[in-house]
């Protein structure tokens, strides 16, 4: 059953674990109970408490190792792709926080902050010139597909950039599952190979 628990499930565990382990008995902590995740405990004056199994800490132990697989699958494709705009003779920085202008429905201007895996600019201190260009990385189908549910996400990025791409790590999805705003990059041990190319928009940055 452990295998089956959601997110929701992991971050209660993760909870219970930096805890005291106070209780709050809602279906989460009925499930990690019957998991066998979870086990209850009472002190000399009758209050419950709630400690991780030996279950429970191992469940733990291998959602912690994968992420950590995870991010730094990340991370490396991170440096591939700065690397790349680099050697194209482009500024880049990683891990950037923007603040994005957004068209709100009134007609107002909203602000979303945004914070592209790579943003580069073209070397040169004409503005026109800039093409600043963002590059997503997913290296997972799951971090993927919860992007694509937010499309205010893609909206802050085509506010700051000329093109905007997502790189998947080969085999997580194909070019025509990403939206048409975005080009599509598939990372490969052999290289980076363009699977659809990014619109072109005019930008000017101050």
């Amino acid at each position: 059953m452990a295998a089956s628990l959601a997110a929701a499930h992991r971050r209660r565990l993760r909870a219970l674990w930096r805890s005291a382990g106070w209780p709050c008995h809602d279906a989460l902590e009925l499930d990690l109970l019957a998991a066998g995740l979870l086990s209850r405990h009472w002190d000399a004056e009758g209050r419950e408490t709630l400690r991780l199994t030996d279950a429970g800490i191992q469940h733990l132990a291998e959602t912690r190792r994968r992420h950590q697989k995870a991010f730094d699958a990340h991370e490396a494709l991170v440096a591939r792709v700065a690397l790349e705009m680099q050697r194209a003779g482009r500024i880049v920085w990683r891990g950037l926080s923007l603040r994005a202008p957004l068209d709100g429905d009134d007609g107002s201007t909203t602000w979303a902050m945004a914070m592209p895996d790579v943003f580069s600019i073209r070397h040169t201190t004409v503005e026109d010139y800039v093409e600043p260009i963002v590059h997503e990385i997913k290296v997972s189908r799951a971090d993927l597909l919860s992007d694509l549910r937010r499309p205010l996400k893609g909206a802050a990025y085509a506010a700051l950039a000329s093109q905007c791409w997502y790189v998947l790590h080969e085999g997580i999805a194909e070019a025509d599952e990403v939206p048409r705003a975005f080009g599509v990059l598939l990372a490969a041990e052999s290289g980076l190979t363009v699977a659809r190319a990014a619109p072109r928009r005019a930008m000017r940055l101050g």
